[in-house]
Protein backbone atom coordinates (compact mmCIF):
# COMPACT_ATOMS: atom_id res chain seq x y z
CA UNK A 1 0.00 0.00 0.00
CA UNK A 2 2.76 2.46 0.90
CA UNK A 3 4.56 1.67 -2.35
CA UNK A 4 1.35 2.34 -4.29
CA UNK A 5 0.81 5.66 -2.51
CA UNK A 6 4.42 6.67 -3.10
CA UNK A 7 4.10 5.83 -6.77
CA UNK A 8 0.93 7.89 -6.99
CA UNK A 9 2.58 10.83 -5.22
CA UNK A 10 5.59 10.68 -7.55
CA UNK A 11 3.32 10.44 -10.58
CA UNK A 12 1.33 13.48 -9.43
CA UNK A 13 4.54 15.40 -8.82
CA UNK A 14 5.80 14.51 -12.29
CA UNK A 15 2.52 15.52 -13.91
CA UNK A 16 2.60 18.81 -12.05
CA UNK A 17 6.20 19.34 -13.14
CA UNK A 18 5.23 18.61 -16.75
CA UNK A 19 2.47 21.22 -16.52
CA UNK A 20 4.78 23.87 -15.09
CA UNK A 21 7.52 23.07 -17.57
CA UNK A 22 5.09 23.17 -20.50
CA UNK A 23 3.70 26.54 -19.40
CA UNK A 24 7.20 27.91 -19.01
CA UNK A 25 8.30 26.63 -22.44
CA UNK A 26 5.18 28.05 -24.08
CA UNK A 27 5.75 31.48 -22.53
CA UNK A 28 9.42 31.30 -23.52
CA UNK A 29 8.59 30.57 -27.16
CA UNK A 30 6.40 33.66 -27.16
CA UNK A 31 8.98 35.72 -25.21
CA UNK A 32 6.21 36.70 -22.78
CA UNK A 33 8.36 38.30 -20.08
CA UNK A 34 5.52 38.96 -17.64
CA UNK A 35 4.24 35.40 -17.86
CA UNK A 36 7.78 34.03 -17.52
CA UNK A 37 8.36 36.08 -14.37
CA UNK A 38 5.03 34.97 -12.91
CA UNK A 39 5.65 31.30 -13.68
CA UNK A 40 9.20 31.38 -12.31
CA UNK A 41 8.25 33.22 -9.13
CA UNK A 42 4.97 31.46 -8.35
CA UNK A 43 4.59 28.14 -10.12
CA UNK A 44 8.18 26.87 -10.39
CA UNK A 45 8.97 27.95 -6.84
CA UNK A 46 5.77 26.37 -5.48
CA UNK A 47 6.41 23.08 -7.26
CA UNK A 48 10.06 22.99 -6.20
CA UNK A 49 9.22 23.65 -2.56
CA UNK A 50 6.56 20.91 -2.54
CA UNK A 51 8.96 18.47 -4.22
CA UNK A 52 11.78 19.28 -1.80
CA UNK A 53 13.94 20.81 -4.54
CA UNK A 54 15.29 23.66 -2.39
CA UNK A 55 18.01 24.84 -4.79
CA UNK A 56 15.54 25.01 -7.66
CA UNK A 57 13.13 27.04 -5.52
CA UNK A 58 15.93 29.45 -4.61
CA UNK A 59 17.01 29.71 -8.25
CA UNK A 60 13.48 30.57 -9.41
CA UNK A 61 13.13 33.15 -6.62
CA UNK A 62 16.48 34.75 -7.47
CA UNK A 63 15.53 34.96 -11.14
CA UNK A 64 12.79 37.43 -10.31
CA UNK A 65 13.81 39.15 -7.08
CA UNK A 66 17.59 39.59 -7.26
CA UNK A 67 19.51 42.15 -9.29
CA UNK A 68 17.54 43.64 -12.16
CA UNK A 69 18.47 42.24 -15.54
CA UNK A 70 20.29 44.72 -17.76
CA UNK A 71 18.69 43.41 -20.95
CA UNK A 72 15.77 41.35 -22.12
CA UNK A 73 18.22 38.83 -23.59
CA UNK A 74 19.90 38.37 -20.19
CA UNK A 75 16.54 37.61 -18.54
CA UNK A 76 15.61 35.16 -21.30
CA UNK A 77 19.00 33.46 -20.96
CA UNK A 78 18.39 32.96 -17.23
CA UNK A 79 14.91 31.59 -18.00
CA UNK A 80 16.54 29.14 -20.41
CA UNK A 81 18.85 28.05 -17.58
CA UNK A 82 15.81 27.53 -15.33
CA UNK A 83 14.09 25.45 -18.03
CA UNK A 84 17.21 23.29 -18.38
CA UNK A 85 17.32 22.81 -14.62
CA UNK A 86 13.65 21.75 -14.59
CA UNK A 87 14.27 19.31 -17.43
CA UNK A 88 17.18 17.85 -15.47
CA UNK A 89 14.94 17.34 -12.44
CA UNK A 90 12.29 15.75 -14.65
CA UNK A 91 14.86 13.36 -16.14
CA UNK A 92 16.14 12.47 -12.68
CA UNK A 93 12.65 11.77 -11.33
CA UNK A 94 11.30 9.90 -14.35
CA UNK A 95 11.35 6.13 -13.87
CA UNK A 96 12.66 3.89 -16.62
CA UNK A 97 15.41 4.54 -19.15
CA UNK A 98 13.32 4.59 -22.34
CA UNK A 99 10.66 7.19 -21.76
CA UNK A 100 9.92 9.26 -24.83
CA UNK A 101 8.51 12.76 -24.57
CA UNK A 102 6.93 15.02 -27.10
CA UNK A 103 9.24 17.75 -28.27
CA UNK A 104 8.04 21.21 -29.23
CA UNK A 105 7.18 20.03 -32.74
CA UNK A 106 5.78 16.60 -31.78
CA UNK A 107 2.08 16.01 -31.28
CA UNK A 108 2.24 12.64 -29.51
CA UNK A 109 4.51 10.84 -27.11
CA UNK A 110 4.83 7.24 -26.12
CA UNK A 111 5.43 6.21 -22.54
CA UNK A 112 6.51 2.95 -20.96
CA UNK A 113 3.75 1.36 -18.97
CA UNK A 114 4.67 -0.14 -15.58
Amino acid sequence: MLHCNMSTAIARSLLSLEDVLGDLQHARRGSDLGRLALLAYCEVRRWARQAGEVELAEHSLALVTENPHSTRAEFLHRVDDLIEELEGVRNRLTPGPAVARAGPDDHAATFNEP
